[in-house]
């Protein structure tokens, strides 16, 4: 159905979610070619120790080959592993330490320092053929072994061409000292690298589009999938709705009880209703106890005839009360003087009804 295609973009909610269960947008090029730019560092810096290991790598074999006697074996063989392990933890060591902390910083990078265990948890589906021959065949696998299969020709070009051009000079070898052989075969691995490096930087760079381009594409959403997740996140609108209708009624309800306590209802006369009370004994100045407009405004002045409260007719006064004054608040300082003519003039009726009844 059209309303399944997803086509809308990532909610936040939902790219959260997603980034809860690991699913982040990374590029392992990135990380290679990271690792590819320290182990290019690395040969710049370290060059000279490389250098001097590997000469007194061959020297010492070669002393060994002088000396070697099968009685003189046992000897030999402990030494000769030490200063094999000493060697490769002296050059490989640090190559080691900057390309791991290059993967980490490339790879955090990216995921903006996210560490989760969700990838890690079983599932069934990965043992499935059925899933596992989807992936086999998913667009995101076609991808993937065109790159594998063009880094491949691209670093089997590089080295072909490469070695092309400097194997004739590797006879020279043959008549140069171990260091300066030394030199001059770590200079060709540093250019050939260099070269790698600057391929392998491009295909990065089109591959983290790529995977920008494919994570997006996964994340998009229907608009069915919008509208229930704003249903989670923010509640069904037609029982917020519901809600919100019970709330006011049950406010209109406990504003109503009030109307009987009420000194005065100033009026409109069909749209609005202010109903204000005012005790000097507990009130400092006239409190609004009910307001409304049109049904809500008639049912106040309903309630307030059937109980004897005085009804006042001001157009002006009415609407700016109902307009400025909060409910169940006192009045602002600007209707204290047209409010107390009010109810002086309420006190008055309510004496001259009082001699009339009296009479």
């Amino acid at each position: 159905m059209a309303g399944d295609s997803k086509t809308e973009k990532a909610t936040p909610k939902k790219r959260r979610d997603e980034r809860k269960k690991g699913n982040v947008m990374m590029s392992k090029d990135v990380v290679a070619v990271a690792t590819l730019l320290g182990t290019l560092v690395m040969l710049r810096v370290m060059g000279g120790v490389v250098n001097e290991q590997a000469n007194n790598v061959f020297q010492t074999c070669f002393g060994y080959i002088t000396d070697f006697t099968p009685e003189a074996m046992p000897d030999i063989l402990p030494q000769l592993f030490y200063f094999c392990i000493r060697t490769v933890a002296i050059v490989a060591g640090p190559f080691l330490l900057v390309t791991v902390a290059l993967a980490v910083t490339a790879t955090f990078a990216q995921t903006k320092l996210l560490v989760s265990t969700e990838s890690l948890k079983p599932k069934f589906n990965r043992i499935s053929p059925l899933q596992g021959f989807k992936r086999l065949f998913s667009l995101r696998s076609v991808i993937e072994a065109l790159k594998g299969i063009l880094k491949i020709s691209i670093l089997l070009y590089l080295i072909y061409t490469y070695f092309q051009d400097v194997v004739v000079s590797f006879t020279r070898f043959l008549d140069m000292e171990i260091d300066a052989a030394c030199s001059v075969f770590l200079e060709d691995i540093f250019t050939l690298t260099l070269r790698v490096v600057i391929a392998f930087a491009a295909l990065a760079a089109a591959d983290y589009f790529y995977q920008w381009w494919d994570y997006e594409r996964q994340l998009k959403m229907s608009k069915q999938e919008v509208k229930e997740e704003y249903k989670q996140t923010e509640g069904d609108p037609q029982v917020k709705g519901k809600i919100k209708q019970i709330q006011r009624q049950r406010a209109q309800q406990r504003m109503m009880q009030q109307v009987p306590n009420a000194d005065v209802i100033i009026r409109n006369p069909t749209h609005v209703a202010v109903a204000l009370r005012y005790k000097p004994d507990k009130d400092d100045a006239p409190v609004v106890v009910a307001k409304g407009l049109d049904e809500l405004a008639l049912r106040i002045v309903s309630v307030a005839e059937e109980n004897g409260v005085a009804v006042i007719e001001n157009v002006p006064l009415a609407r700016s009360l109902y307009a400025d004054a909060p409910l169940d608040q006192m009045i602002p300082m600007e209707f204290y003087g047209p409010v107390a003519e009010v109810l002086v003039y309420v006190l008055k009726l309510d004496g001259s009804e009082a001699q009339q009844s009296e009479s």
